[in-house]
């Protein structure tokens, strides 16, 4: 590639992102740190000193600890099973474990609030069982309401460190393991001293993204009506943002500690002697296993996953319930709430306008991403690894940071006022805010399918006169059409479903997106609840032929994220 379309190609990128991704976030910490005599640390002590934010800051912190810890119990055994052992049926069983990636958690929990409401499914068998006095049902939402979110959480993102941790054991040396059996060091013990340290890497890569989403989770704990959290703080301040300081403060608090924690997992990575080892020349080769070992694998998948998809049965439930009161399931069923959904004068405009933002937001994201990945894979420029670096850190920074900096700075006369429709649409923040959250899904596919195809191909058609931009529409693109097609979809998906910016940016009824939609619905009276479910179901129905067509595409070229 010619030196001066890929400067002009980094020189753009790097603009953008100055522009649209470290500016909001500096003018967040500008105005925590800005007085009227300039610098101060007054806001952030206040919000130090005051008790409840510092039980919103310390739940947040528990949470996003608790949830971390949660999920690797959960992925670790999965992805050191399937690295170990081959038995019937395993192939499918690391898919279904995947399934909580085909619904937004906080869509989730209002079928566990229906599950383990007083008058819920769950109190509901245990006074059937004999278990419960019916006359002094348990509140499990009341005393367990942390517990409850913690688990939501985990059973929402252990797939992110199950895929992790599953590529970091793939990558291992099996001649070091085999070197430690020949000379006697038993399982656990090299377990302990060989696979744990070099399984790190995917381990901290996986728990710094999972620690960073739920420590700013906001859908999960509003569903939950647990509003002691940071998060939830700074969604109650949005009002006050021209005169109350404090939603600055706070947002750059989590911002800071987002930033630590992934700034540890980097060091740690680079610490790790995978960073240093030599590409291992063997792949190990998994014990084919059968009968009751065979058995007990395959249950630990069956059992997760049956775990993980209890909050979408409870949504399924709940979306046919015309009656669902004090039963394990509903008294009455009916299919009437996905056409009233369908009708609705709320839910078919927020899919409109859904579809409008996510696919807007794709294109921004695939043109620019295809122009990143050519620069990082086909040019010799020595700022393309810090650009590859810098189109990655939406990863670190959470999206609550992102949509607060984006409000705060779209008010009147703020930089990004003009973002604004004339009837205070958010189309344009919307877009913008989407397509570099969901960059990085775009970015790494174009990267895997650029070094798995052949540059000679792109050399000859060049050599024949082939201009560059010819090359790329004839040759390079085609080639790598799988890996880009899997990347759009993932990214228009979850763009389809993104949580903080759509209820943060999202102010007027005819603009709502379907997350903004369905969480409306919730606390709306009457059948709200149903029809926020009926959404739930039809998203996740959506994210599912999503999340099916890009790993089908993906396989064709040899995987989405080849490590």
């Amino acid at each position: 590639m010619k030196r001066a379309p890929a400067l002009l190609i980094s020189i753009v990128v790097f603009a953008l992102f100055a522009a649209f991704f470290i500016y909001p976030a500096g003018m967040i910490v500008k105005q925590a740190f800005e007085g009227k005599d300039g610098f101060t640390l007054e806001f952030v002590s206040a919000i130090l000193r005051n008790p409840i934010y510092r039980e919103g800051l310390w739940n947040s912190f528990t949470l996003g600890l608790a949830s971390t810890l949660a999920a690797i119990a959960i992925a670790f055994p999965l992805a050191l099973i399937g690295h170990r052992y081959n038995f019937a049926g395993k192939n499918a069983l690391s898919v279904l474990v995947l399934a909580p990636m085909i619904l937004p958690p906080f869509v989730g929990a209002v079928g566990v609030k229906q599950m383990l409401g007083v008058n819920g499914a769950l109190n509901a068998g245990l006074i059937h069982l004999g278990l419960m006095d019916p006359a002094m049902p348990f509140d499990w939402l009341a005393e367990g309401r942390f517990i409850g979110i913690v688990a939501m959480i985990a059973l929402n993102l252990y797939p992110i460190l199950y895929m992790n941790i599953a590529a970091a054991l793939s990558n291992l040396d099996p001649a070091m393991e085999q070197a430690a059996e020949n000379l006697g060091c038993p399982p656990w013990k090299r377990f302990f001293r060989i696979t744990l340290p070099l399984a790190m890497p995917g381990v901290f890569a996986g728990a710094s993204i999972v620690f960073i989403w739920a420590f700013t989770e906001l859908g999960v704990p509003l569903v939950f009506d647990y509003s002691r959290t940071a998060s939830v703080q700074i969604y109650d301040g949005i009002k006050g943002l021209d005169k109350n300081p404090i939603p600055y403060a706070l947002t750059t608090i989590l911002l800071i500690v987002a930033a630590a924690v992934f700034a540890l997992s980097k060091f740690v990575i680079g610490r790790s002697p995978l960073g240093t080892a030599p590409r291992p020349k063997s792949r190990s080769n998994a014990t084919r296993i059968g009968g009751w070992k065979a058995l007990a694998c395959a249950m630990c998948y069956l059992a997760v996953f049956l775990l993980a998809a209890l909050p979408h049965l409870g949504v399924i439930l709940l979306s046919f319930s015309e009656r669902w009161y004090g039963t394990v399931i509903p008294d009455e069923l009916t299919a009437r709430h996905y056409l009233e959904a369908l009708g609705s004068g709320l839910v078919v405009p927020s899919i409109q306008n859904s579809l409008l933002y996510a696919g807007c937001a794709t294109l921004l994201a695939l043109t620019i991403g295809i122009g990143v990945a050519w620069v990082v894979v086909r040019s010799d420029l020595k700022s393309r690894n810090l650009l590859d670096a810098v189109v990655m850190l939406p990863l670190a920074v959470p999206g609550l940071v992102m949509a607060f900096g984006y409000l705060a700075l779209s008010q009147d006369g703020k930089p990004f006022h003009f973002l604004v429709g004339e009837n205070g649409s958010p189309f344009l923040l919307l877009v913008i805010a989407y397509a570099i959250r969901r960059l990085p899904y775009i970015v790494r596919s174009a990267v895997a399918g650029l070094q798995q195809s052949n540059p000679m191909l792109e050399e000859a058609a060049r050599s024949l006169g082939a201009s560059s931009a010819r090359t790329l529409r004839r040759i390079s693109l085609p080639l790598i059409g799988a890996n880009l097609a899997a990347g759009a979809i993932l990214a228009f998906a979850f763009a389809m479903l993104e949580v903080s910016d759509s209820l943060i940016l999202a102010q007027q009824t005819q603009h709502f997106p379907i997350t903004k939609a369905i969480f409306t619905l919730l606390s709306t009276l009457g059948n709200g609840t149903e029809l926020a479910a009926a959404l739930g179901v039809w998203a996740m129905v959506f994210l599912s032929i999503a999340i099916m067509g890009a790993a089908i595409l993906a396989g064709k070229r040899g995987g989405l994220f080849k490590v």
